[in-house]
């Protein structure tokens, strides 16, 4: 069975970002432009925030609820 928990969780959304960052950085090397190393900076802010914000949600929730699964996320529905 998976373990489904929150750090996975981020950590595989880290890196289809930087995946994605990759495909630009490439892309703009092969079309000799420099539009995709801007468009992969911007790409890498966003996952910087998001990567920070995730990290803080996660420690109040597993202060709250002293676990970091996805099942016990359920909880928080209002």
């Amino acid at each position: 069975m998976l373990r489904r928990n929150l750090i996975l969780l981020l950590v595989s959304l880290e890196l289809m970002l930087l995946a994605v960052n990759l495909a630009f950085i490439f892309s703009s090397l092969f079309l000799d432009d420099i539009v995709g190393q801007v468009f992969s900076l911007f790409i890498l802010t966003v996952a910087a925030g998001e990567s920070a914000i995730g990290l803080a949600i996660m420690v109040s929730f597993y202060r709250l609820q002293g676990v970091i699964s996805l099942e016990a996320l359920s909880h928080l529905k209002g």
